[in-house]
């Protein structure tokens, strides 16, 4: 906990000392489907509100560098899910089903009616799930490099790679990250980019180790993980009925390449698929060039 306290202290003198846009980001505090969430928030305007959800390894942090561009017209919203970061933590509830029910309850206690929402890795399959539950609560979704899991053809991404990690938690598993967490941590940014020198940052990395070191971290984040099974059946039944608001889909040319957008496509009648040339699982990170103007654009759109 003292390290996550101090590298919370750290970002916070940085983004005061940098930019003053940045510093218009407040970190709230809210109860939400029965636990306590935090989340940045920023902006005001009378466009539909936008929520960004962020990936395992990540928390809400990831999303600074989008927010200011998409604040000066709207309300933005970017929480961490439960489990992460400065949320709480509780041994259940990590299927994508229940955390998207979670962030409902906090758009909806916000006074939000609808919103766009936006998910990467982990977050990208909690939109999806929001979207499913309350379709006729959103506008638009984007979803950004990982899988959907139980759609189509899922296991062939998923077998493909780490399939240690889907089943990697217990006792056992927390034994041995225990403060090895950034070791572990850095495997997925290192290997999961396609050049683990344009990946995270070193303070994204002091950043989210310490937040995922706190008490009942890893367990939360390998909750994730073993929720695969029920997210599963869960996307299986949500997929019998098709969305139908517009669809951005972002992948790494190096990761997810067009599988996601593929699986897109079973779930949602407008789909935009878009590949990024050259980067890895890591889009904000690897490839912010690319990917924030074509996050702004699609956002934008009324």
């Amino acid at each position: 906990m003292k390290r996550f306290i101090s590298a919370v202290a750290t970002l916070l003198l940085a983004v005061g000392a940098s930019s003053v846009t940045a510093a218009t980001i407040e970190d709230r505090s809210a109860a939400a489907n029965g636990v306590q969430l935090h989340y940045l928030q920023a902006g005001a305007g009378s466009e539909t509100p936008v929520v960004l959800l962020h990936g395992y390894t990540e928390t809400s942090r990831m999303w600074r560098p989008l927010i200011d561009k998409l604040a000066d017209r709207r309300v933005v919203i970017a929480p961490d899910l439960r489990g992460a970061g400065g949320s709480a933590k509780p041994d259940s509830g990590y299927d994508k089903k229940t955390l998207a029910q979670d962030v409902h309850a906090l758009v909806k206690g916000l006074g939000h009616r609808k919103v766009k929402i936006v998910g990467h890795d982990i977050g990208l399959m909690v939109a999806y799930a929001y979207a499913a539950q309350f379709p006729d609560e959103v506008e638009s979704i984007v979803l950004m490099d990982a899988f959907l899991p139980g759609v189509g053809d899922w296991k062939n991404v998923w077998l493909l790679r780490d399939l240690w990690h889907f089943h990697f938690h217990g006792q056992t598993a927390l034994q041995l990250v225990a403060g090895r967490e950034r070791i572990y941590f850095e495997h997925f940014w290192n290997d999961f980019a396609a050049d683990k020198a344009r990946s995270l940052s070193e303070a994204d990395r002091q950043f989210y180790t310490a937040a995922y070191a706190q008490p009942g971290g890893m367990k939360a984040g390998f909750g994730y993980f073993k929720a695969f099974e029920q997210d599963a059946a869960d996307f299986d039944g949500f997929a019998q009925v098709k969305l139908q608001q517009p669809m951005l889909v972002l992948t790494g040319e190096k990761a997810s390449g067009t599988f996601l957008i593929e699986q897109a496509k079973l779930v949602d009648a407008q789909v935009e698929g878009v590949v990024i040339q050259g980067s890895g699982h890591w889009l904000m990170e690897e490839a912010p060039a690319q990917t924030i103007p074509r996050l702004v654009d699609f956002l934008n759109r009324r």
